[in-house]
């Protein structure tokens, strides 16, 4: 019995991604249908207001705003419709955040038009999508996870000098407090506390120790 077309709404900032994968799904009109395409999420959600589709595939980052964002605000109002990321980025961390914030896939922009296609139709299933070129990477995080060989924020993509700043940051310590707690330069400190803003999404100290007490990550 064939099965009806997955309805997508695609959300990239670059305009040339979204020629690029219309594109790409031109030849699977059996298994796809548009429903619209967004920029940003003002527009994202105007589009999914307008006709809910099966399936929301959007980037991690989208200019200004956050894919992440948007997937939460998605399932906030409409708790049906999945959300699958299309992007560049491998790191872990993105995932990790693309899963607690309810999405249904994480998947590379190198796919194919079959596989993703094939990647939708998962979806649909009920299935959780990762792409294999980053499942490895999470199955060996995870065992490394469950056999205590993590610290305190790893699991959030932080390096463990990224952690012990972020614990000290917690304690109350500036930068220069930090610098001398673990012996080395005040500029590098700023560079690990960038780092750590940019894996947590935060933009000051203030998210950052928020996300630490949240998440529980020092006791």
């Amino acid at each position: 019995m064939a099965r009806s077309p997955v309805r997508i709404v695609m959300v990239d900032d670059h305009e040339m991604v979204l020629h690029g994968v219309t594109a790409l799904l031109s030849h699977f009109r059996d298994d796809v249908t548009i429903l619209g395409t967004a920029t940003d999420s003002a527009q994202a959600m105007a589009v999914v207001r307008n006709d809910p589709p099966d399936v929301v595939l959007c980037d991690v980052r989208l200019g200004k705003d956050s894919g992440l964002d948007l997937c939460r605000d998605i399932k906030a109002a409409y708790p049906a419709i999945h959300v699958m990321f299309l992007t560049v980025y491998e790191d872990e961390h993105y995932l990790y955040q693309a899963m607690r914030v309810e999405a249904s896939g994480y998947v590379l922009k190198r796919v194919d038009g079959a596989e993703l296609v094939g990647h939708l139709r998962r979806v649909m299933d009920g299935d959780v999508v990762i792409d294999p070129a980053i499942a490895g990477r999470i199955a060996v995080s995870a065992a490394r996870l469950s056999a205590g060989e993590f610290w305190p924020g790893a699991h959030l993509g932080l390096t463990q000098r990224e952690s012990e700043v972020l614990a000290l940051m917690v304690a109350n310590h500036s930068n220069k407090g930090i610098a001398a707690k673990l012996v080395i330069s005040e500029d590098t400190v700023k560079t690990h506390v960038r780092g750590l803003y940019r894996k947590l999404s935060v933009g000051d100290r203030g998210g950052a120790i928020g996300v630490a007490l949240r998440e529980g990550l020092f006791k």
